[in-house]
Parts: C-alpha cells; sequence; structure tokens
C-alpha cells in the first residue's frame, strides 16, 4: 500500500476513533471526558518532560499495540471502569492522528 493510502486509512482510522471516543465521553461524562483528554495529549506531556526519540518511553508512548492492547483487555477482561475504555480510544486517535499526519515512527 502506497504512502498516501496508508494516511488516508490511518484518517479515516482516527475519525472513527474519535467519533468513538466522542460518544463514550457524551455517555459516561466528565470523568471519562478528563481520560480521554489526558490520553489524547500524552505523547506531547512525555515530550514536554524531556523524553526525546528515540528513547524507550517515546517509543512506548507512540505504538499502536499498547492502547489496543488496552482497549481488547477492557473488552474481554473483567474489569467495568469506562474512564480506561476511553482513555485507550484517546490514546490510539492521537497516534492514528500523528500516522496521519506522517508523524509516524519510522519503523512503521
Amino acid at each position: 500500500m502506497g504512502s498516501r493510502s496508508r494516511r488516508i486509512a490511518w484518517g479515516a482510522f482516527a475519525l472513527f476513533l474519535a467519533a468513538f471516543a466522542v460518544f463514550e465521553s457524551q455517555k459516561y461524562g466528565l470523568p471519562t471526558t478528563v481520560a480521554a483528554l489526558v490520553f489524547f495529549v500524552l505523547p506531547d506531556l512525555t515530550r514536554l518532560a524531556g523524553v526525546r526519540p528515540p528513547g524507550t518511553l517515546h517509543q512506548a508512548v507512540n505504538r499502536v499495540w499498547i492502547p489496543l492492547a488496552v482497549l481488547v483487555g477492557y473488552t474481554f477482561g473483567p474489569i467495568v471502569w469506562p474512564p480506561l475504555f476511553t482513555a485507550g480510544l484517546a490514546w490510539l486517535t492521537r497516534i492514528a492522528l500523528d500516522r496521519t499526519l506522517g508523524r509516524g515512527l519510522a519503523s512503521t
């Protein structure tokens, strides 16, 4: 798949995730909204804390599989706490947005 097609796919995925996160925030209220906002800006927070590429923490907050594992674990696990799910959605939205804008990791 070409670079342009990949970016379009990431963009569509980012829109879907953002809509889902907004829906969940509306449904469950303020704690869910706060979790979504905090995890949406998580990559920026790590950068402000002085974490620079290609450090381990920088790599971790920009990998798709970590928020995806949170979402799958929440979906199939025994934990019922909506802010956790919405945080995973927002984090994955941010990663998808970065990939759409061409700011993804070099190895992806």
